[in-house]
């Protein structure tokens, strides 16, 4: 790796953050069951504790985020939150509104037939909002599990209206500095039309809903075909790319850690978002985010790995050479394009990842440190413990 590559990773490094999820830490399953862990997240305590855990080893990683009906009490006040969470070293994150466990909802939310069904689904996202001016939170996160599962179940032009004015009316409640992240989802848990099933679905409800509404993009909801790299380029190229969460799949939705299943694919994304950076001379303002729960690899660990490898590629994907790439692609020199991504991607950006940690008095390797520290031991035993004085079930809900 030749000095002027190194500092560009490293740079590139500087300006990489990613959050972690308050829920990844917790007893989570598939919908089948859950496998329990020891040393999972009893509370919003442990899952805090946790986060800072990984942020302190990894350096990259200085916001949570938090699930309304997970993470907060009934009359709880935020800015304990908030708090608690500086006591931990990080900060909190997206606030991401619960619209699809309550019984209500069982015909959908913002795009159920019944407005007295919507109004409640506003107001809760209403208190998020609330929750987000009380912690300092930049992001409202969306997802929704509205569809219809059979031909003829209901109207699919209505339930788009019932999104469009929902959506405004959310909009219209959120502060100028703050943004409305919309997540789509091709299907689970609708199978025949989910109301917000892709990226244009998501784009166009944005837009209508207001300048400071834009797209996210969860790399684990698309078929296995979908080139979401181009994806992002759309987004990015009409400013309505917000932010991503970060997973794996080899099918869809699967919650794997980054990179375990394409981490070429990841690299694509990242050079993408690189590219357009060097085009504009100015890198675009994304929300990077983790949405996994994993039911088999200890959390932590796992959370690691995620992170660790997003950095790798983050890094290998600011090594593009752009002048070079334009020119072949002016020429449309196919071979030699395509070998300049893949030039970067072989890169071993490893010198670059030990100078940017030990410049940021951090572990060399964050995974190793985590097993010596006997973090994951003392959590077991004493969540054990707490678990069995406080007459816990292990796991209790989803999060």
């Amino acid at each position: 790796m030749t000095p002027k590559l190194r500092t560009r990773a490293i740079e590139a490094l500087n300006d990489f953050v990613i959050e972690t999820p308050s829920w990844g830490f917790a007893d989570t399953g598939t919908r089948f069951g859950k496998f329990f862990q020891d040393a999972a997240a009893i509370d919003l305590g442990d899952k805090l504790s946790d986060a800072g855990h990984v942020h302190a080893l990894t350096g990259c990683c200085p916001t949570v985020a938090v699930h309304v009906l997970w993470d907060f009490k009934a009359g709880e006040d935020p800015k304990a939150v908030a708090k608690l969470a500086r006591k931990h070293g990080v900060k909190i994150g997206s606030i991401n509104p619960n619209l699809f466990q309550d019984q209500d909802y069982k015909w959908g939310s913002f795009g159920h037939n019944d407005p007295a069904v919507r109004q409640r689904a506003l107001d809760h996202c209403l208190d998020s909002v609330a929750i987000m001016q009380a912690t300092g939170s930049e992001y409202l996160s969306l997802w929704f599990a509205d569809g219809t599962n059979y031909p003829g179940q209901g109207s699919i032009r209505a339930r788009k209206g019932y999104f469009e004015e929902t959506l405004k009316a959310l909009h219209q409640k959120i502060g100028p500095k703050q943004t409305m992240l919309v997540e789509y989802k091709p299907f689970e848990p609708a199978f025949y039309a989910t109301d917000v099933a892709d990226w244009g679905m998501a784009y166009l409800l944005s837009k209508k809903a207001g300048p400071r509404a834009k797209v996210l993009v969860d790399t684990g909801h698309h078929y296995a075909a979908q080139n979401i790299e181009q994806i992002v380029a759309w987004l990015l190229d009409e400013d309505m790319l917000g932010g991503f969460h970060f997973n794996d799949r080899r099918y869809a939705d699967d919650d794997l850690t980054l990179g375990s299943i394409d981490p070429y694919q990841v690299f694509r994304i990242f050079h993408e978002i690189h590219f357009f950076a060097a085009d504009r001379g100015k890198a675009p303002k994304i929300a990077y985010m983790i949405d996994q729960s994993h039911n088999e690899k200890p959390k932590i660990e796992a959370t690691i790995q995620t992170v660790v490898m997003a950095q790798e590629l983050f890094a290998k994907a600011a090594l593009v050479d752009h002048d070079a790439l334009r020119r072949a692609q002016a020429k449309n020199n196919v071979v030699d394009a395509e070998l300049e991504l893949k030039k970067a991607f072989f890169t071993d950006v490893s010198p670059a990842l030990a100078a940017w940690r030990k410049a940021n008095q951090l572990a060399a390797d964050p995974l190793a440190e985590h097993r010596r520290s006997g973090y994951q031991k003392t959590a077991a035993a004493d969540r054990r413990a707490r678990r069995k004085a406080l007459g816990l079930t292990q796991g209790g809900g989803y999060a």
